[in-house]
């Protein structure tokens, strides 16, 4: 009866969390404010996962100030591909949000940057495989991608096109892991549960993708990809195969024509 009581506790803030980036995305900033107004409330009025709270307002706060940026932004009379690798550098401004909470709650900030160790053996459901298989399977599905550029016509400014995928495909893979399967997946692992921890990042990562303009529908597709980048990350215990892959489909994106 506790047990279920608590997790019941801990669905309020994250379905507030999922209703607050679904609103502050679409720029309804009137609504958006209520979840950040109801998690203010909850983390007030009570001692129990005020840490987890604290992350929740406080990446909506980061993600509010994201998108008044970007707002700004878009009315500037700036080519559409700046206006793109601006909008990636400004979540930044969640990450800061991030940190905030973290001094806050004084929780140490953690960033899975060890290396993989290349000689452990991953446990799977019915086997285990060793880390190199591993990753080298995660960077071949990753790179199917690049499957749809058979089809495509010859581009004609290729060096100014691979130039800003590679740009959008650093700044994005970068920051969005740090957000997500960084601090995120790092602090809700420690104070709840891993398994809250990959659903609330995954699904929030999807919905966040409202933001550049993709449909609710499909944003929750990308969910998917944040329970992959989730897996690998707490598998390997580090962050740096799950930016690799993640810029490699962000560098298909772009050369595929889905960005820009």
């Amino acid at each position: 009866m506790i047990r279920s009581l608590q997790m019941y506790f801990l669905i309020i803030p994250a379905t507030l969390f999922f209703a607050g980036i679904i609103l502050l995305s679409y720029r309804a900033y009137e609504w958006g404010l209520l979840p950040l107004l109801s998690l203010l409330v909850l983390y007030l009025s009570t001692k129990k996962n005020r840490s987890v709270i604290s992350l929740f307002l406080f990446f909506l706060l980061g993600l509010l100030v994201f998108q008044l940026a970007t707002g700004w932004i878009n009315e500037r009379d700036v080519s559409k591909e700046m206006k793109i690798l601006l909008n990636r550098i400004f979540l930044f401004l969640i990450l800061i949000g991030l940190v905030i909470s973290h001094l806050v709650s004084k929780e140490k900030i953690v960033f899975f940057t060890q290396l993989p160790n290349w000689r452990r053996r991953l446990s799977m459901p019915s086997h285990t495989i060793s880390t190199p298989l591993f990753l080298l399977i995660g960077l071949l599905g990753s790179s199917t991608i690049f499957i749809p550029l058979i089809w495509y016509p010859v581009i004609s400014d290729v060096k100014s096109l691979i130039l800003f995928a590679i740009g959008f495909a650093i700044l994005n893979a970068l920051l969005e892991e740090l957000i997500w399967r960084g601090m995120m997946v790092s602090s809700l692992k420690r104070n709840v549960s891993t398994l809250y921890a990959v659903v609330v990042t995954s699904i929030g990562f999807g919905l966040l993708h409202i933001s550049i303009g993709i449909p609710v529908l499909i944003s929750l597709l990308f969910s998917f990809g944040g329970l992959f980048y989730a897996i690998v990350v707490l598998k390997t215990e580090s962050i740096y195969p799950s930016i690799v892959f993640h810029m490699v489909i962000n560098m298909g994106m772009v050369l595929n024509g889905w960005i820009v």
